[in-house]
């Protein structure tokens, strides 16, 4: 009976955190996040204030709902890769995965591009998500925390999806960004001095 009280209570609180997210994109994209009050929000999602703020700590937060998600299927990709997979392969499969749906004209993109507040907040849970990402590509490979190899994969890993964004084909894309770490920039012009100009005489 416990179990079965329990199953109900996280169904009814992702109900209640699913419909103030939801009312608060609807709300943000129709009239700016900033004419928007978090009041309005929890008025439209029928709740109270302070059940809003049990859910989303701020509202820049109520824009990005699935935060914990995104960080803990960073992790699972990393730490629960199949046998012999490699940390980076396994990485860039998850990101061409999950991270290559989003386009420039998805109204949430556009929402975030077009907001300061949001811009920032978006650059600071990245942030949380790269240290995060950096441990545990440490703990996985046996390198220090701060190793280059470890907090430049994090670090790049979490900006692909903008890049990838950008293109035609957003999964061909990350493919190809994934495949530069793997390889290396040795076989682009990027490293070949004869290429440059400047190097032409």
């Amino acid at each position: 009976m416990a179990e079965t009280t329990t199953g109900r209570r996280e169904r009814k609180k992702a109900r209640t955190r699913q419909a103030l997210a939801d009312a608060a994109l609807r709300l943000f994209t129709e009239r700016g996040f900033d004419n928007v009050g978090v009041r309005e929000v929890a008025e439209a999602a029928d709740v109270s204030l302070s059940t809003l703020f049990k859910h989303f700590p701020s509202k820049e937060a109520l824009v990005f709902d699935l935060d914990e998600d995104i960080e803990s299927a960073l992790v699972a990709a990393v730490r629960d890769r199949a046998p012999g997979q490699s940390v980076l392969h396994a990485l860039g499969d998850h990101m061409v995965r999950t991270r290559t749906a989003v386009r420039t004209d998805d109204p949430m993109f556009v929402l975030v591009e077009s907001t300061p507040a949001l811009r920032d907040y978006a650059r600071r849970m990245w942030a949380r998500h790269e240290k995060t990402l950096a441990a545990t590509l440490a703990e996985a490979t046996g390198l220090p925390p701060e190793a280059p190899a470890v907090t430049g994969l994090a670090r790049f890993a979490l900006e692909a999806p903008g890049i990838a964004a950008a293109g035609d084909d957003p999964a061909r894309t990350m493919r190809d960004l994934f495949t530069l770490l793997e390889h290396g920039w040795a076989s682009t012009p990027l490293a070949r001095e004869e290429d440059h100009p400047a190097c032409r005489t």
